[in-house]
């Protein structure tokens, strides 16, 4: 136990205030959650790529909201249930394991944000522009758009970490469930005035693009509904955007109740608890909401599941 204590490559973490007698339900509402992001998720990808009917822009660009979402559901949540059973003043980690994840964290967020521009770009084409949306969203502009999406994520990420990694550390203790940037800019006594004016710069952008790119095209998208006279193309238009902004607007609602309990250090507790609940129930939201309110994805796995059936009567 000195021995940790000294060595400055050993971190502790706070992680969640779980009392004894809650340990075990805890411990099986997290696990359930994973499990079901992962299995939903990766079903979702299987079925798209196996599905010629589904080889789309549309699905292909759903395949990487739900890899992402694959990513994130194993950032934190195996972390947190391993901890749960670990007594506070035991919770190490190392510093570059430390460093991975909180890459990892930003990395899942910031892709959350750009794969839901491409998707709200996709579904402009398609309702503003249907005539032209074979000839724009052929596969090569849905590869580039992917690329794009996770390669800007990649880049800013990567100088995010690496202003934080640079600094060097004098305290030992990250005050919360995972590492994050902040947690490791934190832990060093030099000045972090950088650190601090590049993340404020890299969370506008993100937020701003997204916030201002989703609500422009969305609204953009309202009005052509509304001055169309097709209920059918209406019905199915505002059906395909709902899940889009249902997604964003759980996600973004996160972000800011998350950012809100960081200005009170006295609901530290509080803000851990919610982090987690993010982190953990954000990919298992979004593959209830594209698995079960996408018509074609459920006719196939209706399709998938009654083969099954008939090949076990028989």
């Amino acid at each position: 136990m000195e021995n940790m204590t000294l060595n400055e490559d050993i971190l502790l973490l706070e992680g969640l205030k779980v009392s004894p007698q809650s340990t075990i339900l805890s411990f099986i509402f997290l696990l359930f959650i994973y499990i079901f992001a992962l299995v939903s998720n990766i079903t979702l990808v299987v079925l798209i790529c196996t599905s010629s009917s589904l080889h789309q822009p549309m699905y292909l660009l759903f395949c990487n909201m739900s890899i992402n979402d694959i990513f994130g559901a194993t950032i934190v949540t195996p972390h947190v249930l391993r901890d749960i059973f670990i007594p506070q003043p035991e919770r190490y980690i190392h510093y570059i394991d430390c460093a991975f994840q909180a890459f990892c964290v930003h990395l899942y967020a910031g892709t959350s944000h750009t794969v839901l521009m491409i998707m709200a770009f996709d579904r402009y084409v398609a309702i503003c522009n249907p005539l032209r949306y074979a000839t724009i969203m052929t596969h090569r502009m849905v590869l580039g758009l992917s690329v794009w999406a996770w390669a800007t994520t990649f880049i800013g990420v990567t100088i995010l970490i690496g202003l934080s990694v640079r600094l060097s550390r004098c305290r030992r203790v990250i005050p919360n469930p995972f590492c994050d940037n902040a947690s490791l800019f934190n832990l060093s006594c030099e000045s972090v005035l950088i650190n601090n004016i590049y993340a404020l710069g890299y969370t506008v952008v993100i937020l701003g693009s997204s916030t201002c790119s989703v609500t422009l095209t969305y609204l953009r998208i309202a009005i052509v509904c509304l001055r169309s006279k097709n209920k059918a193309l209406n019905s199915k238009a505002l059906q395909t955007c709902a899940t889009h902004l249902a997604v964003y607007v759980f996600m973004l609602a996160s972000a800011l109740i998350i950012i809100t309990l960081h200005r009170f250090p006295q609901m530290s507790d509080y803000r851990k608890v919610v982090s987690v609940l993010c982190e953990a129930t954000l990919p298992a939201f979004n593959a209830v909401i594209y698995g079960l309110q996408i018509k074609q994805i459920k006719q196939r796995i209706a399709t998938l599941f009654h083969s099954r059936r008939v090949v076990q009567i028989k």
